[in-house]
């Protein structure tokens, strides 16, 4: 277990523990956050916790291309009865995806410090929102982090207050990679939900080889 202070570094992801935590300590500064990212590292850690960072073997990614488009979304994207943005309101995804509730979780670990830190994210150009609107009521969204030295997306974290929202934010990022040719979307840990979109895991040595470290 690594010790992490002001200096910003981080440990080789591959020495992280088998649950994949690799540090604890440091901060959430755009600078640190942009280092861990690049390097296949991400934070998460609840209110009482310190900064915990990990780097989990295997990792959960989707290929843009095997998104898995269900009759059901097939039909509701065809109906296009809901509106797609593109960063138009980053803090009420980023809100809206820590006050929602999830089937099977209690609390989350979206605190307000990690609000405040991925905000700055998203003002220095790293941190996208995806928003779903229904009448211009915003409905559905999701945020990711945006590598684009590296071609990649980082995902965080989605929300859905109507049936397939957040699908629908899903697809319309998994259509952006390929617009964007990145490589592919990072869902960092396992997900049953996102697996029936078509991610899938892969071995963190596969994983890191693509980010090229």
């Amino acid at each position: 277990m690594h010790y992490l202070t002001e200096q910003l570094w981080f440990p080789n992801p591959k020495e992280a523990t088998f649950d994949g935590l690799l540090a604890l300590g440091g901060d959430l500064s755009v600078q640190r956050l942009l280092l861990a990212y690049n390097s296949g590292i991400f934070p998460w850690f609840e209110d009482d916790q310190p900064i915990l960072w990990w780097s989990p073997d295997p990792r959960m990614v989707l290929f843009p291309e095997k998104f898995k488009v269900s009759k059901s979304l097939r039909k509701t994207l065809k109906s296009e009865k809901f509106q797609i943005t593109f960063n138009k309101n980053f803090a009420e995804v980023i809100d809206y995806c820590a006050t929602v509730p999830r089937k099977g979780e209690a609390g989350t670990w979206i605190t307000k410090e990690m609000q405040e830190a991925y905000t700055a994210l998203h003002k220095a150009g790293y941190a996208v929102s995806i928003e779903v609107w229904e009448n211009d009521k915003l409905v559905g969204g999701l945020y990711v982090i945006e590598l684009p030295h590296k071609k990649v997306f980082c995902g965080e974290s989605m929300f859905s207050l109507v049936s397939d929202a957040s699908k629908v934010a899903f697809y319309h990022l998994s259509e952006y990679v390929k617009i964007k040719n990145y490589k592919f979307i990072d869902c960092q840990l396992y997900n049953e939900h996102l697996e029936s979109l078509g991610a899938e895991e892969i071995g963190r040595g596969e994983f890191l080889g693509m980010l090229k470290l």
